[in-house]
């Protein structure tokens, strides 16, 4: 999704921190490419590079030319992989229902299948000023991911 944005105008494409931040969360997620560790490891002086090697690290991993079926594809990976953290209790339900509305469901136009998770997210943002009970919302937002993560793969994609 960040190499989608780096196409955007200047002022709205990812920072250089976010892209090394982005390479330290790829690395604790397990992802291997030869570049990662170089990208993650820049300090801020270096942060200059962070674009080159962030292209590089999509190069590696097979993500360039990026096309519309694989920015699809990895909004859905990503939506499933923020799922499978609220679960495992790694990643604030909150914060995580959050996430997959913004990144993953405001760009796929809202699929059925994650439309659970939408709801919950909104109902987290209202402002009618009754804060939402935390914990009560906590648990249903891990029930629908964890019912997201039930559903077959293939599903997903019929946008």
């Amino acid at each position: 999704m960040a190499a989608a944005d780096l196409a955007m105008e200047s002022w709205q494409r990812p920072s250089d921190a976010y892209l090394v931040q982005l390479g330290l969360d790829a690395l604790m997620a397990d992802v291997e490419a030869p570049s990662l560790p170089l990208l993650a490891g820049l300090a801020r002086g270096e942060y200059s590079q962070a674009r080159e090697l962030f292209d590089l690290v999509l190069e590696e991993l097979g993500l360039l030319p990026l096309a519309s079926d694989n920015l699809a594809k990895a909004r859905w990976t990503a939506a499933r992989w923020w799922a499978g953290q609220i679960v495992a209790c790694r990643l604030d339900p909150g914060h995580g229902a959050k996430l997959i509305h913004r990144e993953s469901a405001a760009e796929l136009d809202y699929p059925d299948a994650l439309q659970p998770i939408v709801d919950l997210a909104r109902a987290l943002d209202s402002p009618n000023g009754q804060p939402p009970d935390r914990q009560h919302m906590r648990d249903r937002v891990t029930s629908a991911a964890r019912d997201f993560l039930a559903t077959e793969p293939h599903q997903d994609r019929s946008l």
